[in-house]
């Protein structure tokens, strides 16, 4: 018998979801996704259940993101609809943790990135130990920091969630806590021992009584080149920039972010910019939908994932293959509302926190 995705566990008063795939990563499926959010709508209306956490299963990771292989597959051989499904349920969960009536603990040990962050920096308790890598890896294989990841990356201090978001660049512990993504810091050996005391404590007692000190935090110190370097809405002034800079760092920015898609790259400065605007996460979340809708079609999405997760020859072929070659004004009109012929395609309207 295989072991199930989703292992779902009534521990006191806890209610406690562990992410069950570890030689994935922990990556989300469609089904987990589904599993998860009917969890949550139970255990918001049970008395019995005070706190809910989320976990990971295994050593390595929280949480790897979404199953890009099989987006992946629908990009290249399908029509598109199962990706929108999943994207739609995926953000309506992430929408669902923001406002849960309950206090969600975030066990973010190991591996979080791109659907793992979504899963969990949305949620009221967010906890990062000593092995915690955060990241959105996204514009690496030609797609954008979604799941509310312009909404948490454009409110982190200054710049620093621009540096992250167009290097697909990746954080631990401490600047996790800089940076807003996290709450709190625990050694990685008080991980079960925070569990047990959730089944009758309550999150913020427990957590305080077991956390500890927060660790360096080595991106923050690099903030006044960053926001320097960062500063407004033109990719081509940001390269600029950080190849004048005297920083070693900021000329290893500069490098990552020519690597990257430019469409994707382009995008996402947008993207960020838009969002912090935004009155708040589900606005973020249904302009999002839009853009990871419109990477699906793009040529480089297909090319990432093949370069980066399929073949590994980590040799991507960009289209347009530089930022000089992009236009701007598509970069900007991506997260325009679904076009007729979009919604038809896709068999979606515009998405709704339902």
């Amino acid at each position: 018998m295989s072991e199930p995705e989703l292992i779902v566990e009534r521990r006191g008063a806890l209610g406690l979801l562990t992410l069950n795939r570890p030689r994935a990563l922990n990556a989300l499926t469609h089904g987990m996704v589904l599993e998860i959010r009917a969890a949550l709508d139970a255990w918001a209306g049970d008395d019995a259940v005070r706190t809910v956490a989320i976990r990971g299963a295994g050593d390595r990771a929280f949480c790897a993101g979404g199953d890009i292989v099989g987006l992946h597959r629908d990009a290249t051989s399908g029509d598109g609809r199962a990706a929108a499904v999943f994207w739609r349920d995926e953000y309506r969960l992430n929408a669902a943790i923001a406002r849960y009536p309950k206090p969600i603990v975030a066990l973010m040990h190991g591996i979080v990135l791109g659907g793992g962050v979504g899963l969990s920096a949305h949620a009221s308790h967010r906890v990062v130990t000593d092995s915690t890598r955060i990241g959105m890896p996204e514009t690496g294989i030609g797609f954008i920091p979604d799941v509310g990841g312009t909404w948490l990356l454009s409110r982190a201090p200054g710049e620093l969630g621009t540096h992250l978001a167009l290097t697909a660049g990746s954080v631990g512990a401490g600047d996790a806590l800089a940076l807003g993504l996290a709450d709190a810091f625990l050694e990685a050996e008080r991980l079960e021992a925070l569990v047990s005391a959730l089944e009758s404590e309550r999150a913020d007692s427990a957590i305080a009584r077991l956390s500890g000190p927060a660790p360096s935090a080595p991106l923050l110190a690099e903030q006044p080149w960053i926001d320097a370097a960062y500063v407004g809405d033109d990719p081509l002034a940001v390269l600029a920039r950080l190849d004048a800079a005297p920083e070693p760092a900021a000329h290893e920015a500069a490098a990552s972010i020519r690597a990257k898609s430019p469409t994707s790259v382009g995008v996402t400065l947008a993207a960020l910019r838009a969002a912090r605007g935004m009155p708040d996460l589900e606005h973020a979340l249904a302009a999002e939908f839009r853009l990871a809708l419109r990477a699906l079609l793009s040529p480089d999405f297909a090319e990432g994932v093949r370069a980066q997760v399929i073949d590994k020859d980590r040799a991507p072929h960009w289209s347009p293959p530089t930022l000089q070659s992009l236009d701007p004004a598509a970069a900007h009109a991506a997260a325009a509302p679904l076009t007729p012929a979009e919604r038809e395609r896709f068999a979606v309207d515009e998405w709704t926190a339902a």
